[in-house]
């Protein structure tokens, strides 16, 4: 019994081809499909690529992209309709199962997708809209008993405000803490350190990286903006 020969719909409408010839290192040239081996069924059998030509028009090509898979489209059928006894009366009165789907978003792939397109060499880069905090307050000296009373005042604000805050109280270096800011990727980074008796604080956006020496109520007016805007 033969093995029937499947030929995609591109193959078949060819005048001639090289295909190979059952024999290792040989080919055969100027093949023609019907006449130099069977056609038993054509179809759509081969690999979509970059530059294929439209079916229809002949004039449109292919382009392929990248995408991230965010949720679930499923058909159920009867299945849970039938076993619920879920049904409806159709056009005629007479009683059909519901016909059942479901769809829904993941929400652990949805918070990859975001990371795998928000980052940089350092870490993540949170949209303020959905990070998990809204600001990053750190003091270089977990020691120094006024960065100290400076970053606990300016978290308790936030907290008021009703403005989540993440407070790194580490006793760690400076360099550590920063590093692992980045990492972490909170939108606004809020650096206490040899001016804050001052009143003086260093304001970072997480996306542009650009440093900025404010007060700490010009710091807390920014973001409780900021945050009104999102």
């Amino acid at each position: 019994m033969g093995i029937p020969i499947l030929v995609d719909e591109a193959v078949a409408r060819m005048p001639s081809g090289v295909c190979g010839a059952n024999e290792a290192d040989y080919h055969v040239r100027r093949a023609v499909p019907g006449r130099d081996f069977a056609v038993h069924r054509t179809g759509d059998f081969r690999n979509a690529r970059e530059g294929d030509r439209c079916p229809r028009c002949g004039q449109g090509e292919l382009r392929l992209g990248r995408g991230i898979e965010v949720g679930h489209v499923f058909k159920l059928g009867t299945k849970y309709s039938e076993a619920l006894g879920a049904a409806y009366l159709d056009a005629e009165g007479r009683e059909r199962p519901l016909l059942m789907g479901c769809y829904g978003i993941g929400v652990s792939r949805l918070l990859a997708a975001i990371v795998e397109q928000r980052h940089d060499d350092k870490g993540i880069v949170w949209p303020a809209a959905i990070a998990p905090y809204r600001a990053h307050i750190v003091p270089v000296s977990a020691r120094d008993e006024t960065q100290k009373r400076v970053a606990e005042a300016l978290y308790e604000e936030l907290a008021r405000l009703g403005i989540e805050a993440l407070l790194d109280d580490r006793d760690e270096r400076a360099g550590v803490k920063f590093n692992d800011a980045d990492l972490i990727g909170i939108p606004y980074r809020i650096v206490v350190g040899k001016q804050a008796g001052e009143g003086l604080v260093e304001y970072t956006v997480r996306a542009d990286g650009e440093k900025r020496l404010l007060t700490v109520q010009d710091v807390i007016a920014r973001i409780r903006e900021a945050a009104a805007a999102t």
